[in-house]
């Protein structure tokens, strides 16, 4: 029993000693955070999510003061201040939606491209590298920076992975890995496979562009009636005599339960009328 309880407390003194002692690992986590990732979709993956913020930062303070001077009412101006720091995230954020919808509209053409420039004879690296100059306008400078990364380094596993990161799409991330597996696994499905990934695009962007089209409405009669009041109310901010009335506490709690309304009837419209995004599951 002795030996037991002297084996277990020597046993914790190591792993005490250890902690302390012994060099820990250093901790790599390459998972993007929310604003790189949305940055990466938007195509602006040079921007860095510090500059994102400090544009944020600096539309919010020149909204506040502008709107400070203008209407020398501060609530007023917190709230327009609020809504220009947000600009620049909400551009970002269409942005990635534009850019995520025309790929959708192109890739049918990229990978029927690339099925005849395979069955033409050209190796993978080569029919990739073909699409920078007969691959649609959106996609090309992503494969033409896959071929100069290809040419100067010659691995096509390292070169592909940096496409993915310049496309960021979730279309993208599974022509890869096909891509990937077909190198290193070898056979002749490559044609069928790319023709069928051709066909479900194609069917897949028709339906989308359908269902988009249809909700076209609800999206943006929910933007007009968010945006509707807040225009009222910068109207009202050259009229010193009325905006000043917002200064009480009466005029906060009108202004904070508003914009609490407005974030919430658009969060449930847009939710209501939202179609199913495809994530990047192999990102």
């Amino acid at each position: 029993m002795g030996a037991l309880v002297g084996l277990g407390f020597g046993l914790g003194a190591l792993l005490v000693w250890a902690s302390f002692a012994l060099p820990r690992a250093a901790r790599t986590d390459d998972t993007p955070g929310r604003a790189a990732s949305l940055l990466a979709r938007a195509g602006m993956g040079s921007v860095s999510v510090s500059s994102l913020t400090g544009l944020s930062i600096a539309l919010g303070a020149v909204a506040f003061l502008v709107v400070q001077v203008v209407s020398q009412t501060l609530p007023v101006a917190l709230v327009f201040g609020l809504i220009a720091s947000a600009a620049p995230t909400a551009a970002v954020q269409r942005r990635a939606r534009v850019r995520q919808q025309e790929f959708a509209q192109v890739w049918p053409e990229a990978v029927d491209n690339l099925a005849s420039a395979v069955r033409a004879g050209l190796s993978l690296p080569d029919a990739l590298i073909s699409l920078s100059r007969n691959g649609p306008v959106p996609l090309r400078d992503a494969f033409t920076q896959f071929g100069i990364d290809y040419h100067v380094s010659g691995r096509f596993g390292e070169s592909l992975d940096r496409l993915k990161e310049r496309l960021a799409d979730p279309v993208g991330d599974r022509m890869v890995e096909g891509l990937r597996v077909a190198r290193e696994v070898g056979g002749g499905d490559l044609g069928r496979l790319l023709r069928n990934l051709s066909h479900y695009l194609r069917e897949e962007a028709r339906t989308r562009s359908e269902l988009e089209a249809r909700q076209a409405w609800t999206v943006n009669g929910a933007r007009l009636a968010v945006s509707a009041p807040w225009v009222v109310l910068l109207i009202m901010s050259f009229q010193s005599d009325v905006i000043t009335r917002y200064s009480s506490a009466t005029g906060v709690l009108v202004l904070g339960v508003g914009a609490a309304a407005c974030l919430a009837a658009y969060s449930l419209m847009t939710r209501i009328g939202r179609l199913p995004v495809e994530r990047r599951i192999l990102a």
